[in-house]
């Protein structure tokens, strides 16, 4: 088998529409296209999703919500995580190295899920209320 003698499974593939090959083929003259108006010249049609001036479906269903951008660069961390990071202080630079936030992330909020072993100082970083009676119940301590 040479790739000159590949060819596509019959039936698998209709031949093309052959139009202006005079009125017995059917699509002689006009071509199909009927006579006059805009979708019967070259280039002619509306746009997708027009409907004749009307105002169209997608600018008629209503919009909600938005995107923050802050939502981007910010980040939660469970209480129980705080237990990968290295050393006694937890702040941004020391969750990076933990693997817990990526590098984008430039704002945390430490959230109450699960216990915190040891005693933690938590420094630039957001606490909730629940996360901050359980640090400083294991002896840690919150520093803004």
């Amino acid at each position: 088998m040479k790739l000159n003698e590949l060819t596509p499974a019959p039936g698998s593939r209709t031949s093309p529409k052959r139009v202006g090959r005079g009125g017995s083929s059917g699509y002689g003259k006009t071509c199909g296209r009927g006579h006059k108006g805009q979708c019967s010249r070259s280039g002619g049609g509306v746009r997708r999703g027009f409907e004749g001036g009307q105002l169209p479906l997608q600018q008629r269903i209503p919009t909600f919500g938005f995107r923050s951008r802050v939502q981007r660069i910010t980040s939660e961390v469970r209480l129980h995580e705080l237990n990968a990071v290295e050393g006694d202080v937890v702040d941004l630079q020391s969750l990076r190295q933990a693997g817990l936030i990526t590098a984008n992330i430039k704002r945390v909020r430490i959230v109450q899920s699960g216990n915190v072993d040891r005693a933690l100082t938590i420094r630039g970083v957001k606490v909730t209320k629940g996360a901050g009676t359980e640090i400083e119940a294991a002896g840690g301590k919150l520093e803004e």
